[in-house]
């Protein structure tokens, strides 16, 4: 990280900047360094960060879920099996209640929505310093990590059902079905410039709604995570409880510390978690670890991040199940014959 990022601005200027690939001014191709070098490249510039983890967490959702397919017994099933078997019934009962028609691309489309856009969210929990500074240590400049924070991601998926929208309305009123009701509801033919204005908009707000919702909830939860990060971890040398740490590490405390203290915390958790370790020897546990780790700073900002974590897993739940209910009802709808 430049010392620009050693500044309040500077540091969430860096957690919010994409890596950017693309062509600079002078005709040559490489990564921005800076957002003013990513305007630069203009649009075809490609977001390297918001590609590698989308598709590195649909490859992991497509393994596990293939694996599991091909191990699944016809008895009890197992942790895993049943786990997935839940989420799969659950899909499926969202899409028989709300899509009447018959589309076998519908339910695979559904549950891949669901199950990709939970995993990218997901990514919003992990520490918001340990990737990113983890990375820079190799000579990356930038990286955001949760891929449903950037607005071409998002826009991206959405364009995808609305593609779908209008190919299935095509598909099934046919085009001079689809053009009657882009002109002639809901006032007639005599109103038809007003008629295809309204159902326009109407028409077009679906994706841009569909795609703005999810990124501007995960971006407004991703900001949150650093600015907790910033009032207690003093990882700049402002925050309010920082200055133990900063005492001991200088101005940017060492990835992996973090890393170290995670695994702790974490392992503590996994120990009571399997009945190895007493729920009250946890908590001494984990409150001598985070005292030890970070005194009254870690201690703080843990415990923020913590509650904030544990309220944000119902957003990222509930922002995928949005996203997933929003494109079933928008396909039924263009399922639907002519009014």
């Amino acid at each position: 990280m430049s010392s620009e990022a050693l500044t309040t601005k500077g540091y969430i200027k860096h957690h919010l900047t994409n890596l950017t690939f693309g062509q600079h001014p002078d005709g040559s191709w490489g990564i921005a360094h800076g957002s003013q070098e990513a305007s630069e490249m203009g649009f075809w510039a490609f977001h390297v960060d918001t590609l590698i983890f989308s598709s590195l967490l649909g490859i992991i959702f497509c393994g596990l879920f293939w694996a599991v397919a091909r191990s699944a017994t016809a008895g009890v099933p197992g942790g895993v099996q049943n786990f997935i078997e839940t989420i799969i019934e659950f899909v499926d009962e969202s899409v028989k209640d709300i899509f009447h028609s018959r589309n076998s691309l519908v339910a695979p489309l559904s549950l891949t929505i669901f199950i990709w856009v939970f995993l990218m969210n997901f990514m919003d929990l992990l520490p918001v310093d340990l990737i990113p500074h983890t990375f820079g240590l190799l000579g990356v400049p930038y990286l955001k990590v949760v891929p449903t924070t950037d607005p071409n991601a998002t826009l991206g998926m959405a364009l995808g059902v609305f593609i779908l929208i209008i190919y299935y309305s095509i598909k099934v009123k046919g085009l001079g079905g689809f053009v009657g009701e882009l002109t002639l509801h809901p006032f007639g033919k005599w109103m038809l410039p007003f008629n295809l204005f309204l159902e326009g908009v109407n028409l077009i707000s679906k994706p841009v709604s569909l795609g703005l919702r999810l990124f501007g909830n995960l971006y407004a939860g991703e900001m949150i995570f650093i600015l907790i990060a910033l009032i207690f971890t003093g990882v700049v040398g402002s925050g309010v409880l920082g200055g133990g740490l900063n005492s001991a590490f200088g101005h940017e405390i060492n990835p992996i510390y973090w890393a170290v203290v995670s695994a702790a915390v974490v392992g503590t958790c996994w120990l009571n978690l399997v009945g190895k370790l007493s729920t009250g020897k946890a908590s001494l546990l984990l409150m001598l670890e985070m005292l030890v780790a970070g005194g009254l700073s870690f201690w703080g900002g843990g415990l923020l991040q913590w509650g904030w974590a544990v309220f944000h897993v119902l957003i990222i739940t509930l922002q995928a199940f949005i996203f997933m209910v929003l494109t079933i009802v928008y396909l039924s709808m263009a399922h639907e014959s002519s009014h």
